[in-house]
């Protein structure tokens, strides 16, 4: 596993399968670097972003350790691992169907004890893992309380065998669980009471109880409505077996996308002064003997530390710090600390304006930033799309840091920053030692910004608007239900969402990048202050495919002019139309939230997509069949 595949998808709390076929889920924060350990040197897995920090509330990020052998001399990180418990704890024997339960911390393999398995043998076949399991709306995740719900009730009495037959059916109805049968589905009074009961419904969610409020299949029926099942507040990531929890349960396959999702907070790396600090300053900074002294520094003086007293911090490094001027080793200092930030971060827990938190990057993206971490030119705009697009920028260098901040489970719903924090660590930390796990991404991209003079023009038409209240309506009602916040789903981010996985698609085609590769980052917004109509398609992977320069080598006038009109010339026809424009109209895709976007015109990996290929609609790109006038780039070349 790689190590940026700790943050997402396989982060804290998320089930991931070894190579010895064991489910496992990763555990909490509180043990990935061990307190006492003489050799951890934690200054290799240090992160630091001054804007992500301020809106989280941590003072660092780390990355997920990885594991290192070590050597005679240097004993630094050795053997550092990630640790992970058993889960589902309940095993099912593939020839007697019996079901075993075994502790968290269980390692070795779970193996059948039924003397019709285990036979002249010394030890009885290996044990399955089950697929089902229990979650709920606050993140807490069980194994499927199979003999509660045999017995149909919360606290039964009976102990007897329990196993897991398939009658074969299409569908769980085929799944039955019984207590006091044998190996051959026959009644045996010595084993049990004789229940026996289908898994039929219960990942059935979205229902309500007798006061109106929401409720679950498996919470309703387990012992019947007048006395409801709800979640056990177990928390098995962190070894809790159980806690504090008033919400309903749902059963869930363990591999099915509602298990898990979760949220990861990313930020464009922004310098207070742009060109002010070089890459090897920033560097220094995160040395061993000086990066403790600074942040110690910072904690006793903040905004007020002096030159002298910074140069007296970096002692350690002996003369390496010389070279650099006051100005700059000042820079640095504020750099990492974020003094003298604007606080347009939108850093209050409360605040869900993803405008802005996104406007400061958008203001230094437009321009020409000449940084080492975030470096871009103007190549220019054809002269074709130049009535569209309004500036075109060619970003060579930049660094984003993607970080963990929370999950959750059955649903993706709305999760303030204390609340997500909270499912990552037993204990909370204090703020001046609270950490996230994060990954930094360096890579290219290229940062478009639409005409805002023709834009507002278009949005001011009624059909334009009504097109973009289908999803609008449509989100409004999903996110009431589920007790959201609504959003404001204008023509203008459909329509640049909609064309950004256009492009992606069309680079990927053209330039031979693989098709979770590349990302989007939008910066939409209406707000008389912070309007914003731009996007950046980014190298999304760490790897090669980040630093060739392909995608940069793609803002050249004459060579992104082809890839816009291909786009848009793909746009106008989809290998499922009729149906995906006309059927689109009444609502597909995740929420029925898309118009007309399908996986054979524009829907991309999730990895690649930010809002889980929702909103997208390409008659507000290219027009519709019946109003071929109605998107934006409708007379585009």
């Amino acid at each position: 596993m790689r190590r940026a595949q700790l943050v997402s998808p396989f982060g804290v709390g998320a089930m991931s399968v070894l190579v010895d076929g064991t489910s496992v889920i990763t555990a909490g924060l509180d043990h990935w670097f061990p307190r006492n350990n003489a050799d951890l040197a934690l200054e290799d897995f240090r992160v630091n972003d001054w804007r992500l920090e301020a809106r989280l509330k941590v003072q660092e990020f780390r990355l997920p350790p990885d594991y290192r052998k070590g050597s005679p001399d240097d004993h630094r990180n050795e053997k550092l691992s990630v640790p992970a418990l058993r889960f589902p704890c309940y095993s099912f024997c593939m020839y007697c169907k019996r079901l075993k339960k075994v502790p968290l911390s269980f390692q070795d393999a779970v193996r059948c004890d039924e003397p019709t398995c285990v036979g002249k043998r010394r030890f009885g076949p290996k044990m399955s893992q089950v697929p089902f399991v229990a979650i709920c709306g606050k993140g807490h995740i069980d194994d499927f309380p199979f003999r509660e719900w045999v017995h149909r009730s919360k606290d039964p009495s009976c102990t007897g065998v329990l196993r897991l037959f398939s009658t074969g059916g299409g569908g769980l109805e085929g799944q039955v669980v019984r207590c006091g049968y044998d190996a051959k589905n026959q009644r045996n009074e010595r084993k049990g009471c004789g229940a026996s009961r289908s898994l039929q419904g219960i990942t059935t969610g979205g229902m309500k109880d007798e006061s109106g409020e929401d409720s679950t299949f498996l919470t309703q029926q387990l012992a019947g409505r007048s006395d409801p099942y709800l979640c056990t507040g177990a928390r098995p990531w962190l070894h809790e077996e159980d806690g504090p929890c008033d919400q309903p349960v749902q059963g869930a396959l363990r591999a099915s996308g509602n298990v898990y999702f979760p949220y990861v907070e990313s930020s464009i790396f922004l310098p207070q002064k742009v060109g002010a600090v070089s890459g090897a300053l920033r560097d220094l900074m995160k040395r061993a003997d000086v990066e403790p002294t600074m942040t110690f520094l910072f904690t006793m003086r903040g905004k007020d530390a002096t030159v002298a007293e910074i140069r007296q911090a970096t002692r350690g490094a002996g003369e390496l710090f010389d070279q650099f001027p006051d100005d700059e080793l000042l820079a640095a200092f504020q750099d990492r600390f974020g003094i003298g930030s604007t606080g347009e971060d939108g850093d209050d827990d409360e605040s869900g304006d993803l405008d802005i938190w996104r406007h400061p990057e958008f203001k230094l993206l437009r321009e020409t930033p000449q940084d080492d971490e975030l470096r871009a030119s103007d190549p220019g705009v054809h002269a074709a799309i130049a009535g569209h697009v309004d500036r075109v920028r060619s970003v060579t260098v930049l660094r984003e840091t993607r970080v963990l901040r929370g999950f959750a489970r059955g649903r993706d719903n709305e999760l303030k920053i204390a609340e997500g924090k909270a499912l990552l660590r037993r204990r909370p930390l204090p703020p001046d030692k609270d950490w996230l796990p994060a990954y930094v991404v360096k890579g290219e991209g290229i940062y478009f910004e639409l005409d805002s003079d023709r834009l507002a023009a278009w949005e001011a038409r009624g059909e334009v608007q009504a097109r973009a209240d289908l999803i609008a309506n449509q989100y409004g009602q999903v996110i009431t239900d589920r007790g959201g916040s609504p959003r404001d789903i204008s023509p203008r981010m459909v329509m640049l969402h909609t064309f950004a996985h256009l492009l992606i698609n069309e680079l990927v085609f053209t330039c031979g990048y693989s098709s979770a590769s590349l990302r989007e980052r939008l910066y939409v917004s209406r707000d008389g202050g912070r309007d914003m109509a731009g996007l950046l398609i980014y190298t999304a992977a760490g790897d090669s495919e980040g630093t060739m320069g392909g995608l940069v080598r793609m803002s050249r006038p004459d060579r992104l002019q082809p890839v816009f009109a291909a786009a848009l010339s793909d746009a106008h026809w989809c290998s499922t139309d009729p149906v995906c424009m006309d059927a689109g109209e009444r609502g597909q895709g995740p929420d029925s939230c898309n118009l007309a976007a399908c996986h054979g015109c524009a829907l991309l990996p999730e990895t690649s997509c930010e809002e889980f290929n929702r909103f997208l609609d390409r008659g507000l790109v290219v027009g519709t069949f019946a109003d071929p006038t109605l998107g934006y780039f409708s007379t585009s070349t």
